[in-house]
């Protein structure tokens, strides 16, 4: 089996930090958004990976190479991107007649992957959601099985909403149904779409069982990523490298460091995680995400999303920076 992971989108919902930092690779509870997918998939065996990548995709590739040196890894470039669909399709002579499980690049979800790969068919992971037109909808028949799948409806039949991730056994016949949707330019809503493909091999006869997820965690927007940080720190418990200088410092957990840090006369926490090589001083830090190399400097950060690279300093503020930036909040 191979997983197959899409991150190849420029995460424009996030921007400015991700002109430079790609979504996949933003802080979050002391892991990455990738590492988090990746460890996970692990968990249930899989180590074979293809990336599909493309804006910023070199530095996925370093951050693969350094980080998880044990892995096959292919790395596949979309260089238009036309959708997920597309991006898919991109994989077909790498993946040949293997088995796939598929997680999109920014879906993060508790559950049991090992459950899902032991389940007899093919699978798409699903969570009922309140208002699911933004999302690829499931319906299901009478016995368990999904009979229909639709992207984004607007007069939805279900509120049954695909997460992003799916497990799939035939796999030529996803991939036909791809070649045919993009040969006959069977689009939703101007992209190709893995839904679209779903559905053609549903109405082909063939069978998905639905797997629901305990938990969807939206790494898509600044405020949702912030309460998803808070979220897996909650879950996780923070993890603060030894590698740190803490000095008449109070940390009210949950609160991850990673290494090389310097904090000084500050109080961080809760809800905090803070990328490395970072120094903190006279600040107070809390329900925020601060990226690697910044330095803070005589600031109250609530709810903020800092990126690396970045300098500041001043007074109370919320704040939405982004990498290779510099601000004085003080008087000139």
């Amino acid at each position: 089996m191979k997983a197959i992971i899409p991150v190849a989108g420029a995460g424009t919902k996030l921007r400015p930090h991700t002109y430079t930092q790609p979504k996949a690779l933003i802080p979050l509870a002391g892991k990455t958004i990738l590492s988090i997918i990746v460890d996970q998939l692990r968990e249930g065996g899989i180590n074979e990976f293809v990336f599909i990548v493309g804006y910023l995709g070199d530095k996925i590739q370093d951050y693969v190479k350094e980080k998880y040196p044990e892995l096959k890894a292919w790395f596949v470039t979309q260089g238009e991107r036309h959708g997920i669909g597309h991006a898919i399709q991109l994989t077909k002579d790498i993946v040949g007649d293997d088995e796939i499980f598929i997680v999109l690049g920014d879906t993060i979800c508790e559950y049991d992957i090992k459950e899902l790969l032991d389940m007899p068919c093919s699978a798409l992971g699903v969570k009922r959601v309140d208002d699911p037109r933004d999302f690829g909808v499931v319906e299901m028949g009478e016995d368990g099985y999904i009979n229909r799948v639709v992207e984004k409806p607007q007069i939805p039949k279900s509120n049954m909403a695909l997460v992003g991730i799916y497990r799939i056994k035939e796999t030529s016949f996803l991939f036909n149904c791809l070649e045919s949707n993009i040969r006959n330019q069977v689009m939703s809503r101007g992209e190709f779409s893995i839904t679209d493909a779903l559905e053609c091999m549903i109405q082909h006869g063939a069978r998905f069982q639905p797997f629901k997820v305990q938990n969807w965690f939206d790494c898509g927007k600044k405020d949702t990523l912030l309460e998803s940080n808070a979220t897996l720190l909650k879950k996780f418990g923070g993890i603060i490298s030894p590698d740190h200088n803490f000095e008449n410092t109070i940390i009210i957990p949950p609160v991850s460091v990673a290494e090389g840090c310097d904090i000084k006369n500050s109080i961080v926490g809760p809800n905090v995680t803070i990328g490395e090589q970072t120094t903190i001083n006279y600040s107070i830090i809390k329900d925020s995400i601060i990226g690697s190399f910044a330095d803070l400097y005589d600031i109250v950060l609530t709810n903020s999303l800092i990126g690396s690279d970045t300098e500041v300093k001043g007074e109370s503020r919320s704040l939405n920076i982004g990498d290779n930036t510099e601000i004085d909040l003080g008087e000139s």
